[in-house]
Formats: C-alpha cells, structure tokens, sequence
C-alpha cells in the first residue's frame, strides 16, 4: 500500500473518530440541546395565544355580524313604517 493510502485511510479512520465521539451522550443534553427544547417550548406558546387570539376576532367578528344585521332589520323596519305613513 502506498503512502498516500496510508495516510487517506489515517486521515479518514481519524474523522470517523471524531464523529463518533461527537455523537456520544456524555452525562445528559447539552446547551444546545436545552436551548433547543427551550424554543420549541416557547414557539408551542406563542401557537397556542395565536390560536387563542384567532378564536377572540372570530367571535368578535361574529357579534359584529348579528350586531349589524340587528341594526339594518331595525332600519329597514323604520323605513317601511315611515313610508307607509306618507
């Protein structure tokens, strides 16, 4: 075996090394793990108030809608009697 494969077999067999030993658990998560499980939190909150405050315009939209087709029945009704006087 040449030189050059000797040292590519080193140079790869020292990598895989080091990957290996990157991925070992050593005595639980680390920072970025935390951190991570932190963001994952606190973007599961902001969905939920997001789909809190979706729920509040909607059933404010809705009372608005009633509120609307209460108050154009109304006038319509003024209306119709007004004109039935003349």
């Amino acid at each position: 075996m040449s030189i050059y494969k000797k040292s590519c077999l080193l140079v790869t067999a020292v990598l895989l090394g080091f990957s290996l030993a990157a991925c070992e658990k050593k005595g639980g998560e680390g920072p970025a793990e935390r951190a991570g499980k932190e963001v994952d939190k606190a973007v599961e909150q902001a969905g939920q108030a997001v789909d809190k405050a979706a729920e509040t315009v909607k059933d404010a939209a809705k009372d608005a809608a009633n509120k609307v087709e209460e108050v154009g029945k109304d006038a319509a009704g003024k209306v119709t009697a007004a004109t039935k006087d003349k």
